[in-house]
């Protein structure tokens, strides 16, 4: 108990902290820089209008994430490389929990893997320095902050598995921009952290639901997060909380000026927790509009605390540091990377895991942090070790009258036809 209150104590201190969301060093340099390029480039103006012009195209004017000549060439005949293996996609295999789930499944031997990445050259790079026989995989670009680099990976993935269905996806990657003064644009006009997170994982999860019902024991898994679920400590403690509010900031099409679902002021920490409502909540809308009549298994799933994940890399340096010392030695609810890749490779490869609906957790070390009821079952979600259960998501990633507006809004900004829907039976 002393524990755990000390925990609470510490989270509440770190998350009140301004310095713990304020920009870093480097950015409010970056500001000050901009500062003196504009200072110069007036005092350039009447002597050189060329070079200003120059200048401007080349550091000022907004840069696309990805464009046409991004579009990759689509690679074919994979059906030979596949074989009798099960096929399985990862979003943002190239680094952290994607791509130590990559390894952990190629080391099956029963699955091969799809690393969609959005840097292609990087991706091979990694999957060869982790060891990943070159006979398990294949690497392709997916740039989840452009939808229509979304519709070419669909594309793509299908001209190279041919008539050969999808049995696995895997929605793992995502942006967290906790320290950023003010919100980055995705190429179709949406806040990062929502437009990556959700928009970009929500147009993938509706273009395959078709393909994958062709398969026998097909599973679709989204990663959720603790800090999406306000019945933890780290989601309902540790401000901010999560909150979609009306969706007023969808219903307004979620673009550029709006950056945040709810419709209120930017808050990075917060978009990050609120796209993975967003992911959890598609889940369970997946579930319940496909499962019956496709018989894929929807999930999602908590791998644990990786306090050294990539995704922190925008955090200040001493919260880098810090922050995974406390989640060892104070909450126990520290997990390695290569532990939570094989977590996330059990949701699809386990026998156990084919139920849909679920939110899969495990409880570990962190036992001052999870809840058990008089049956010695485990309510909350740990650290290293132990087995894995069906953990219990919030009221409100549970609200169905809010996540079936979410879907519609969400298909509204996705510019989603009718092409773009499943072609199977939806319930209603």
């Amino acid at each position: 108990m002393v524990r755990f209150i000390s925990f609470v104590a510490a989270a509440a201190y770190l998350a009140s902290t301004s310095e713990a969301f304020a920009p870093a060093p480097s950015q409010v340099r970056s500001q000050r820089l901009t500062s003196n390029q504009n200072n110069v480039q007036n005092n350039i103006v009447a002597s050189s209008p060329t070079l200003l012009s120059d200048m401007l195209t080349q550091t000022e004017l907004p840069a696309k994430i990805y464009l046409p000549t991004d579009k990759e060439s689509a690679k074919v005949l994979g059906g030979i490389k596949i074989g009798s293996r099960k096929l399985t996609v990862i979003t943002g295999a190239s680094s952290g929990l994607g791509l130590n789930c990559a390894v952990a499944l190629a080391k099956t031997g029963r699955h091969f893997i799809v690393m969609a990445v959005r840097d292609v050259e990087k991706g091979k790079q990694v999957a060869q320095e982790m060891g990943i026989p070159e006979n398990s995989y294949v690497v392709m670009k997916l740039e989840l902050g452009n939808l229509q680099s979304v519709k070419d990976f669909v594309f793509n993935l299908k001209a190279f598995k041919s008539a050969r269905p999808l049995d696995n996806l895997i929605c793992n990657a995502a942006v967290y921009k906790p320290t950023d003064p003010e919100p980055a644009w995705t190429d179709d006009g949406f806040e990062q952290s929502m437009g990556i997170n959700h928009f970009g994982h929500f147009l993938l999860t509706n273009l395959l639901v078709d393909d994958m019902a062709k398969c026998k024991d097909a599973r679709m898994c989204i990663v959720g997060s603790i800090t999406g679920n306000t019945n933890t400590v780290g989601g309902g403690l540790v401000y901010p909380q999560a909150d979609l509010g009306d969706l007023s900031g969808f219903a307004e099409g979620a673009t550029k000026p709006i950056s945040m679902a709810d419709g209120k002021p930017f808050f990075g920490a917060k978009a990050y927790k609120d796209s993975k409502v967003c992911n959890m909540m598609t889940v369970s809308e997946l579930h319940r509009r496909y499962h019956a009549s496709t018989g894929i298994s929807f999930s999602s799933m908590y791998p644990g605390c990786i306090a050294d994940t990539p995704l922190f890399r925008e955090k200040r340096p001493w919260f880098r540091k810090a922050f995974p010392w406390f989640m060892k030695y104070v909450t126990g609810g520290y997990v390695g990377m290569e532990e939570a890749g094989v977590r996330l490779a059990q949701v699809v490869d386990d026998a156990q895991c084919a139920k849909s609906d679920v939110y899969w957790s495990w409880n570990g070390g962190a036992q001052q942090v999870g809840r058990w009821s008089e049956d010695g079952k485990p309510k909350g979600a740990g650290g290293s070790g132990g087995e894995i259960f069906e953990n219990e998501q919030s009221d409100a990633v549970k609200d169905r009258d809010v996540a079936m507006k979410m879907w519609d809004l969400s298909v509204q900004a996705c510019g989603m036809k009718g092409s773009d829907l499943p072609k199977a039976a939806a319930s209603p």
